[in-house]
């Protein structure tokens, strides 16, 4: 099993899905979000006096850059509505093992023809050095535009997470994993191109490697991505992302009704407090 869909009806992660993550260190789940939920979840990423007044931007070593926006607790908006339902937390709860909280949100924006790439790295190369004693962690990658090898879409190394944490360092104004361990990794592990249409999604395990190529195309390619941490994995150390802090689950239907448009509470990132990378305010 590759993928699986959603469907709104009786949707239950299985022990195969269980498995296949175990296994590969992600999976993918097709139209997490229906083209009405991403419509409403666009409006509100693209409104330039909400959540992209927020926004700063993030070079590689080429030259290139993305812009990118990172809030600390989901808020009561559509963004939170989808950061604390069912087929997204609750999933991620499932594929962990466990209760989990937010650790944060981000907004990744790479634009047509000047978005940068993304080095290898795994999350938890620089979470362990916020106190995180476990990998207990993982994300969710959801598509809001069409991801693709031409737009610089999300690569992984299939099974790279078994390989446990690897150790990383500042690589052009961003933390990479050391190169030489990944170059005998890619011997022995299969790369995958994951392309997304608008609203899949991709759920991986904190470890696995990853990385994305520029975007030299005339589409540009935005992600929106949840991270969560088990809450049994408190991080010992007070640091620019949450302590454990209980999350609110909601239903699915959540996202639709939402009608809240404030971003109180979200404690959105300034890019000085973000040691993980090197970054400015966007203009």
């Amino acid at each position: 099993m590759e993928s699986c869909v959603y469907e709104a009806d009786g949707f239950q992660v299985t022990a195969e899905m269980k498995q296949q993550y175990e296994r590969d260190g992600y999976i993918i789940i097709r139209s997490v979000l229906s083209g009405e939920e991403l419509r409403r979840l666009k409006e509100a990423l693209e409104n330039d006096d909400g959540i992209m007044k927020h926004s700063y931007v993030v070079g590689d070593d080429k030259g290139r850059c993305n812009r990118m926006c990172l809030w600390n607790h989901p808020g009561d908006d559509i963004t939170g509505m989808v950061g604390r339902c069912e087929k997204v937390a609750g999933t991620m709860e499932k594929l962990l093992g466990g209760e989990v909280y937010h650790y944060h949100t981000k907004l990744m924006m790479k634009e047509a023809r000047t978005g940068g790439a993304f080095v290898w790295h795994q999350d938890y190369g620089y979470w362990y050095k916020n106190g995180c004693l476990f990998p207990d962690m993982g994300t969710v990658f959801i598509a809001i535009d069409q991801s693709d090898t031409e737009n610089g879409c999300l690569k992984v190394l299939k099974g790279s997470h078994a390989a446990g944490r690897i150790e990383h360092i500042m690589v052009g104004g961003q933390t990479g994993a050391d190169l030489e361990r990944v170059e005998h990794l890619q011997k022995v592990l299969p790369l995958v191109d994951v392309e997304l249409s608008p609203g899949d999604a991709v759920y991986f395990h904190c470890n696995l490697l990853h990385r994305s190529d520029a975007n030299r195309s005339d589409r540009r390619r935005w992600a929106f991505l949840i991270a969560y941490n088990r809450a049994s994995n408190n991080p010992v150390e007070v640091h620019h992302h949450p302590q454990y802090t209980p999350l609110i689950k909601v239903p699915d239907r959540a996202v639709l009704s939402c009608v809240e448009k404030g971003l109180s509470g979200k404690d959105f990132m300034n890019p000085a407090n973000d040691n993980t990378s090197v970054g400015r305010l966007a203009p």
